[in-house]
């Protein structure tokens, strides 16, 4: 595009440079004699006025040289007007590329602070995208005043911005963890009594079951002993299947009949384990909501008679709010202790993780990750922040 351009003002250069060079070398080759003083004089007059008339040649042509590159230069506008809007549509399309809410504030803010009003609006974005990923209503809450007080009437510089909302939403999502934390191999280790009764807690299908079975295997590789206790004698062929899982990893469970009380299977199974010197009973129960006010009834006798050291309820990840809520309604009911949430690797949105702690004030523990006894992972709040980018 400028090769034009270059290439008439190199050649005017060259042009005047040579033109100097020449003038140079003439001076040098006609020596001046010298004669009577008044002839020096006339002569040194008659050199400077010749020089004076070159120069004023020199530049009108170094002029004419400028006008034929600016009449040039004339000739590719159109051809640059094209390419300067060329270069317009593409820095849209990039800033439509660069969309939702950190390219909003960052085509918003520069140093000016950003007023309360301008906030809410550009935090709308932000709460669909959160509420489309299942985070409860209390945790957008607590999200959306965290980043107004980083924000909001706050100078900062628009090369910040897109920095300063991360480490925000960095440090409020680390918040919603910050219940304490339960190391359940340490906190098993730590009583001298045994043996030490967990008890479980969760709707049907929600992987209950089988998360025991995962606990206790995990227990059996680290050389501490378990008891099963089937203690959902409501649900069919609840009994059937955690004996399955028993059998699998060849541990011990106590059994009743179907209808039989839930809460004399726990003690039973809690007796076996003292008679044998086993660690641990963990104890499963039927998978039932608050509401039924019999059922609920049944769960308390439970732990009224076995007195667990800890309640766990077990939730399915992927249903997002409605673990949540689960947990949250449990906790209500019976006070549970920790979260284990099935089915973890299978959830894409993740609203469940960054919601259910602050909503309860109880810790992750466990995740399930898949159908092998093998497939818990100790929950780890800074692999959700490397996951969520705001690492």
């Amino acid at each position: 595009m400028f090769k034009f351009l270059k290439d008439k003002l190199k050649s005017a250069i060259s042009k005047i440079s040579g033109k100097f060079e020449k003038e140079a070398e003439e001076t040098k080759a006609e020596p001046i004699e010298k004669s009577a003083e008044s002839g020096e004089d006339r002569e040194k007059k008659e050199g400077k006025k010749e020089l004076k008339e070159e120069i004023s040649v020199l530049k009108e042509d170094i002029k004419e040289v400028f006008e034929e590159v600016r009449e040039e230069a004339k000739k590719e506008e159109p051809e640059l007007e094209e390419i300067k809007e060329e270069i317009k549509e593409i820095r849209e399309e990039a800033e439509e590329v660069e969309k939702g809410f950190f390219g909003k504030l960052k085509e918003k803010i520069t140093t000016k602070k950003i007023s309360g009003e301008k906030f809410d609006e550009l935090f709308n974005e932000l709460e669909l995208a959160l509420l489309e990923n299942n985070v409860a209503v209390e945790v957008i809450d607590k999200i959306k005043d965290d980043l107004r007080q980083s924000l909001v009437e706050k100078p900062i510089k628009r090369t910040k911005v897109e920095e300063t909302i991360r480490e925000s939403l960095k440090n409020s999502v680390n918040e919603l963890f910050d219940v304490g934390e339960i190391n359940l191999l340490n906190f098993i280790k730590s009583r001298k009594d045994r043996p030490f009764v967990i008890a479980f807690f969760g709707i049907n299908g929600s992987g209950k079951t089988t998360t025991i079975a995962k606990i206790a295997s995990m227990l059996k590789s680290k050389k501490i002993s378990a008891v099963l206790a089937a203690s959902d004698t409501f649900r069919a062929a609840s009994i059937e299947q955690l004996q399955k899982h028993a059998d699998s990893i060849n541990v011990k469970m106590i059994r009743h009949d179907y209808k039989a009380d839930p809460a004399a299977v726990a003690f039973d199974a809690i007796k076996y384990a003292k008679a044998k010197n086993i660690d641990v009973v963990l104890i499963d129960t039927a998978g039932r909501m608050h509401s039924n006010e019999n059922l609920l009834n049944e769960m308390k006798k439970i732990i009224r008679v076995a007195k667990p050291d800890l309640k766990i309820f077990v939730g399915e990840a992927i249903t997002g709010n409605d673990c949540v809520e689960q947990a949250k309604a449990f906790n209500e009911s019976v006070g549970i202790d920790g979260i284990i949430l099935a089915k973890a690797d299978v959830d894409e949105k993740g609203g469940a993780f960054v919601s259910v702690s602050y909503v309860t004030k109880k810790p992750i523990m466990f995740l399930g990750t898949g159908q092998n006894y093998s497939d818990l992972q100790e929950f780890d709040s800074d692999a959700v922040i490397k996951n969520l980018g705001l690492d």
